[in-house]
């Protein structure tokens, strides 16, 4: 495939995620005020996109509490600041078994697996512009976890998205996962063209080597609209990977807790470096309305009524 720059990107910056990084760096935000005030930092410095996670405000511990996610989401609709607003809905699918002797008897306090319904009671509750669809299941790094996506629960799942005029953001984890979106999209339970975002280098999903990076991207249909994120010391170079082989990038604390070796970042530190490598490589970015047309959003400005 001959490489087409993508010379008007947009940044997503993804701003807490799921992970266990709460207790790792003090600039992991974790309550409502703290997850809105960077997403609104961040498209200060050049995101049009934030994608938002929500935390026990108490503990950092990831959760899908309804009220958090409503607070999020009022927070950045009330401020002055533009930008694309995308909530997870990848909560409620977390399953990890027992000990490999007994793996039937669930780690209770490690699983938390809820019905399509309830899966997508926050985006029915804020109407975001785009919700993410992790589009398959896959063993999530070493022990008895398991990210757990059916095929039946992610048609479930996308039609609500669909009715309720929410874009997916397909997250791709591996290559059989683009394969089931493209049949989503073919089943019509997604929009032609679709979204992507093709997630690399996560144990053990495909790998960040640019052959497996090369590959996804040539199993993107002509069409739908892509980006590309890696993890730690590897988002930086693929801010410029994404952007050369055409796609639109993502960085932020959910990815990568450092600036530079030895230096934690914020959230619009993070974004202010990914704009410094494409402005750099000649690209300008999109701003949030110019994303909503490409991808035909409508904006919503105010807060959701009760």
């Amino acid at each position: 495939m001959t490489l087409q720059m993508n010379r008007k990107p947009f940044i997503t910056a993804a701003i807490t995620g799921a992970g266990d990084t709460q207790d790792k760096s003090r600039l992991v935000p974790r309550s409502p005020e703290e997850i809105a005030d960077a997403a609104i930092d961040a498209a200060r410095a050049g995101a049009a996109v934030v994608h938002c996670h929500v935390r026990d405000p108490e503990t950092g511990a990831p959760c899908r509490d309804r009220a958090l996610f409503r607070e999020v989401t009022d927070r950045i609709r009330s401020s002055e600041v533009d930008m694309v607003l995308n909530l997870t809905a990848g909560t409620g699918g977390d399953l990890t078994l027992g000990d490999v002797e007994s793996p039937i008897e669930l780690d209770a306090a490690n699983t938390d697996m809820a019905g399509a319904t309830e899966r997508m009671a926050h985006i029915r509750d804020c109407l975001p512009e785009i919700c993410t669809l992790d589009c398959g299941s896959m063993n999530f790094s070493d022990g008895n976890y398991v990210m757990t996506n059916t095929t039946e629960m992610l048609r479930a799942m996308g039609r609500m998205m669909t009715e309720l005029g929410v874009k997916p953001e397909i997250e791709a984890f591996d290559t059989g996962h683009l394969w089931f979106a493209k049949q989503l999209v073919k089943d019509g339970v997604l929009a032609d063209p679709a979204l992507v975002q093709l997630c690399m280098g996560i144990p053990w999903g495909a790998p960040g080597d640019m052959n497996t990076f090369m590959a996804m991207v040539n199993n993107v249909p002509a069409g739908w609209t892509w980006s590309a994120f890696s993890l730690g010391r590897d988002e930086m170079p693929y801010v410029a990977a994404a952007a050369l082989a055409g796609g639109n990038v993502r960085v932020g604390l959910e990815d990568n807790l450092y600036l530079e070796r030895g230096v934690m970042a914020t959230n619009a530190q993070l974004v202010e470096k990914a704009v410094n490598i494409l402005s750099n490589m000649g690209a300008s970015l999109m701003g949030p309305q110019e994303v909503r047309d490409q991808l035909g959003l409508v904006k919503r400005d105010m807060p959701v009524p009760a």
